[in-house]
């Protein structure tokens, strides 16, 4: 699997290939270390040759400073390789999710997408990083210290036939149980991230209802999960470490002595041995960083298959096959054929909307009103494909959406959505979203026709006043007020406002809705609005009851024949009577 994830090392391949060629010249000189000295203790200090002693000395420190530079350079490089594929990688994730639809995106929940892009990528990152370095070194000492410790002593060397297979016996059985429980673990971690996530997005609902007790409550679970699940992990991985240290010793004291025994017979050197007993540690500390090295692969393995998850996924909206000079210039007309729309994740399984049927003329003023559920917000949200029809067709200027690349057919369209966003960044940089290439004397005059020119004045630094995060520094009439000013920006051929007027107060939704009329000629507005005061003027009003079209027509002939628009009209005037 890990192979898929590869060519993220993109521009970072130099550095990966050559970050094991110097792990292999560091351990090259670490091995000679050791064959120089038993040269000093046998034969220069015996025979007291003093410029023996020197040249091997000079040897050896040749020797260590080629194997710290290559150790430096090759841990430097390695960092920028394992630095660069992480980044790559979390780039290719978040583009990935960039294609997404609604629909997709509801499959993943955002705390999880979260967690894959940082925590996960950093697991497979930290693989690669050991990967060009302990999984190249390791393997690399152990088969060379492993042959030198033969040719020195190849029957003292039999040691190592019983500590190796302890150790791999330890390690294959750690990772065959740590698999799943990693997979575990990264789960529990999506669950913390979500809960942390949902209390700050809503601390301020969480402070007015008192439930600081019950999030505390709600996050200690959480944070207890993961605890588990992490000490679960941790728990068989520190079980490996006194089998190591068990075969580390074992077979340091069976050479000490089995060694010496051979020196006191005369059939070794002690300079030998002692080369001997530090090619075994070499041994024992490579498996030792293998198993280590091996646990991480297991976690990343885990980590690697929710990221592929994401990457494999097909958006299920893709762009349509025309192109754009064929097709026809934006008027703003709206049909919808016998549409039918169900969610298909997180869904009941039901309709949302059935049998959808009806035009919108370009220029016209489109009202769609109903009750809460009614299928308001799913009806306008397929326009411009956030959704696509479960049955039927929706088109735009007589052309199905789904045959518009999706560029081509959301430049058509301006829209205020239900939960209004605004982004870290100035006013200016909000607005601009619109229309990036706009004037600033044409972001002035959509901030005037939203009626939030006022305001926005009002603030020290005008537009160019800061944004906190998700706009919690203005009110929500404001807010509304600036997200349809970005809209108006755009001039686009349609024009869709799901109950963005909501917090604004009468007065100044009636001035919205005036200038509408005199800065919007000829684009088609469809608004879905709670009070009937705000759609009385509108062209035509849609009537949604439970997923169908109980009516449409004109404020006076809703009026006169539709009991469920009746009885919207009649509840409100009882309340402002109220």
């Amino acid at each position: 699997m890990l192979k898929k994830f590869l060519p993220y090392l993109g521009e970072y391949k130099k550095y990966a290939v050559l970050t094991p060629l110097l792990m292999v010249l560091e351990v090259l000189c670490e091995l000679a270390l050791p064959r120089f000295m038993a040269n000093i203790v046998d034969v220069g200090i015996p025979g007291n040759d003093l410029s023996y002693t020197l040249k091997m000395g000079g040897i050896m420190l040749v020797l260590a400073v080629g194997s710290m530079l290559c150790g430096m350079f090759g841990a430097k490089l390695d960092a920028v390789a394992g630095q660069g594929f992480g980044a790559n990688l979390r780039r290719g994730i978040y583009n990935k999710v960039q294609e997404f639809s609604f629909a997709d995106i509801d499959h993943f929940s955002s705390a999880s997408l979260i967690t894959r892009i940082t925590n996960d990528v950093n697991a497979i990152q930290m693989m690669v990083t050991m990967a060009l370095r302990m999984l190249v070194r390791a393997p690399v000492m152990l088969v060379a210290a492993l042959a030198v410790s033969i040719s020195i002593n190849a029957r003292l060397a039999m040691v190592m036939l019983v500590a190796i297979p302890l150790l791999v016996i330890a390690i294959g059985v750690l990772m065959s149980m740590c698999n799943h429980l990693f997979q575990v673990l990264q789960t529990r971690i999506d669950a913390l991230n979500g809960t942390v996530q949902e209390n700050l997005v809503g601390i301020r609902v969480v402070k007015a209802f008192v439930r600081a007790g019950y999030e505390k409550t709600k996050f200690k679970k959480s944070n207890d999960d993961l605890t588990k699940a992490a000490i679960n992990v941790d728990m068989r991985v520190i079980a490996m470490m006194p089998i190591m240290m068990i075969a580390l010793n074992g077979a340091t004291a069976a050479v000490l002595y089995l060694g010496g025994s051979t020196v006191m017979s005369g059939g070794m050197l002690i300079g030998d041995l002692s080369s001997f007993i530090t090619y075994i540690f070499q041994i024992l500390m490579s498996v030792m960083m293998l198993g280590m090295s091996l646990l991480q692969l297991s976690r990343a393995i885990a980590c690697a298959r929710r990221i592929d998850e994401v990457l494999e996924t097909e958006p299920s909206i893709e762009d349509g096959s025309c192109g754009a000079d064929t097709l026809p210039a934006p008027k703003g007309q709206v049909e919808f054929r016998h549409v039918d729309f169900k969610y298909q994740a997180g869904g009941t399984g039901e309709n949302v909307l059935t049998d959808i049927d009806f035009t919108v003329r370009p220029g016209e003023f489109l009202a769609v009103v109903g009750g809460t559920g009614t299928g308001k917000s799913s009806l306008v949200n397929l326009i411009p494909r956030f959704y696509d029809v479960t049955d039927g067709a929706v088109l735009v200027d007589g052309v199905d959406v789904r045959d518009y690349p999706l560029d081509e057919l959301r430049a058509r369209i301006g829209m205020v959505l239900q939960n209004n966003v605004l982004f870290t960044g100035t006013i200016r940089e909000n607005l601009l979203w619109g229309r990036p290439d706009a004037t600033e004397e044409e972001m002035i005059q959509a901030a005037k026709n939203a009626q939030a020119y006022d305001f926005v004045m009002a603030l020290p630094d005008g537009f160019d006043t800061q944004m906190s995060q998700g706009g919690t520094n203005v009110s929500g009439g404001q807010k509304q007020r600036l997200c349809i000013a970005r809209a108006m920006l755009r001039h686009p051929a349609i024009l869709i406002l799901d109950d963005s007027t909501s917090a604004v107060d009468t007065a100044t939704d009636a001035k919205i809705r005036q200038s509408f009329k005199e800065n919007l000629a000829g684009t088609t507005v469809i608004i879905i609005a709670q009070r009937i005061s705000s759609v009385q003027s509108a062209d035509r009003i849609l009537v949604l009851d439970d997923g169908h079209i109980s009516d449409i027509g004109t404020h006076d002939e809703l009026m006169a024949r539709s009991e469920i628009y009746q009885e919207i009209y009649q509840s409100q005037q009882e309340g402002v009577q109220e």
